[in-house]
């Protein structure tokens, strides 16, 4: 039987075996597989690769594998220019706006709280998710390896983290986003923008107390929830620091 040599790198190790990982290792194949077809078979998504090299050569993912070749297969965001060379993916999208699947709410309401588009809701199925990524051109975050594996998904990223804050900080720094944050400005519930409102505009709608105690106030353009700065803000805020807290250590170590 035919067989190509693979060696895989950086994080696309993480779908592999340990027996497979950061080696190069022999695989054999029947006929004239697309080297796409053998590369989710071994488990990895087409929307982690970025670069295939057969041989030393630049391929896209139709390339038909022949007996002894030499694939080595590079993730997205790899610290590598490849830039002359031919990549396998779409070109990353220029705004980065998400839909998630239905594990990762906690996840989306994070990046609404920091201003990211990210569309969301726990009755979609996996169809509709694929449909939503290509059809609106969103980046689709997900913890199920086979929804990536879908044709009709041309970006997307499987979330390594399990714990929603983790995971908010893996996507902050994957997409490379710290610098595009702008929390408060998009509503936690239905992902609409919100925008300030006078006082006058809303006040049928507030409890006694909220408009006695407070005068500044902001409405999702959507659904018309109304926020103002309470209590729940101050815990926000702090929430959004310790999202970010990793871009301001940063950003003091560089000056």
């Amino acid at each position: 039987m035919p067989s190509a040599h693979f060696r895989f790198y950086e994080e696309l190790n993480d779908f592999l075996p340990p027996s497979k990982r950061k080696v190069e290792f022999e695989q054999e194949f029947a006929g004239r597989p697309a080297v796409k077809d053998i590369i989710e078979a071994l488990g990895v998504p087409h929307t982690e690769v970025d670069l295939i090299l057969i041989d030393g050569k630049s391929v896209d993912f139709s390339t038909p594998l022949v007996d002894g070749a030499h694939v080595s297969v590079y993730p997205m965001f790899e610290a590598l220019d490849i830039t002359p060379l031919l990549r396998v993916r779409a070109r990353p999208l220029r705004t980065s706006r998400f839909v998630l699947d239905a594990h990762l709410g906690r996840l989306a309401r994070y990046l609404r709280l920091l201003g990211f588009d990210a569309w969301y809701r726990n009755d979609y199925d996996d169809r509709t998710l694929a449909r939503i990524c290509q059809s609106e051109r969103r980046i689709l975050l997900t913890r199920d390896r086979g929804l990536l594996k879908r044709s009709t998904v041309t970006h997307g990223y499987y979330v390594r983290e399990t714990q929603p804050l983790r995971q908010a900080r893996e996507v902050l720094g994957r997409f490379d986003l710290y610098r595009a944050a702008r929390p408060f400005k998009r509503c936690l519930h239905c992902n609409g923008l919100i925008k300030e409102v006078t006082k006058e505009e809303i006040l049928n709608r507030l409890e006694p107390n909220t408009h006695r105690y407070f005068d500044q106030f902001w409405v999702c353009e959507s659904c018309q929830r109304i926020y103002w700065q309470g209590s729940h803000y101050e815990r926000m805020q702090r929430l959004v620091q310790a999202l970010l807290k990793d871009s301001i250590s940063e950003r003091c170590s560089t000056n």
